[in-house]
Parts: C-alpha cells; structure tokens; sequence
C-alpha cells in the first residue's frame, strides 16, 4: 500500500507476520521505539515484549523473543526467535515456563557463597526465560 510501512516478521520456522500499517512500536533493548512512515534507515536490536502495529486502522500486538529489528525505504523486518499472536500462545504453557524461572531463580539465590561464572549464567538464563514467559503472558493478554 502507497504511503505505509511493510511490516514483516521473520522467525526461523515461517514468515510470522506480512503487513501494512503506519506506525509500530517495537521492543528494542534500550526501551520501546516507535517507528512511523519515512524513517531514517536504522537496525536496532529488540529485547523479548509486544510488538504493536495498527492494521486497518485497529490495534494488534504480537510477542517477539529478541532479534533485530531493520528499517530501510517504508520497509521494517523484524527478525526473531519467536513471533506469536496472542491467539497463538499457549497460557498454561506459558505461566509454567514462569514457575519454572521463579524456581530456578529461588534455587540460585539459596545456594549460599555460590559465585562461579557458572551460577551467574544459570541465574542469568532464569531471568531471561522469566521476563520470556512475562512478555507472553502481557501478549496474550491483549488478546
């Protein structure tokens, strides 16, 4: 469509999303950017969160797990782990993947004068996989 962005989202198993719109907000690891119609081309990398576009002129939302997001020429490819519609997540798939980050992360702060690189990157993980299982949940809410 003349005027508007092409919005596409890239995961390693399918194309997610192949839109129109004329403004999104994507979750980039520095806060959220908004992005609107002749855009300085830019690539930036995305955190886990929603991304949220208008189509026909209504709100949609979309969970994406990290990636880069580049914008060149009214074009945006957004390329990620994961891209899920609210309507394609798994609620109770996603609140124990909560529970299982919660519980790693008690088991990591209990196990006391444990400071090796390895703990750290486990505790790391929790939380990477806790705010995952978070930005799903948020997602699917919006539905």
């Amino acid at each position: 469509m003349a005027g508007e962005l092409h919005l596409r989202v890239i995961t390693p198993d399918k194309i997610a999303l192949d839109t129109h719109t004329d403004s999104l907000r994507v979750p980039a690891v520095d806060g959220l950017m908004g992005i609107l119609k002749r855009h300085a081309p830019m690539v930036a990398a995305l955190d886990s969160g929603v991304l949220r576009w208008n189509e026909n002129g209504q709100p949609r939302h979309m969970f994406v797990s990290g990636g880069f997001c580049e914008v060149q020429d009214n074009e945006v490819r957004v390329v990620t782990q994961a891209g899920e519609r609210p309507a394609e997540i798994d609620e109770q798939r996603a609140r124990e993947a909560e529970t299982r980050a919660r519980e790693r992360l008690k088991v990591g702060k209990s196990a006391v004068g444990s400071t090796g690189a390895g703990e750290a990157l486990d505790t790391a993980r929790a939380e990477l996989a806790l705010r995952r299982a978070l930005m799903r949940l948020s997602a699917k809410s919006l539905e």
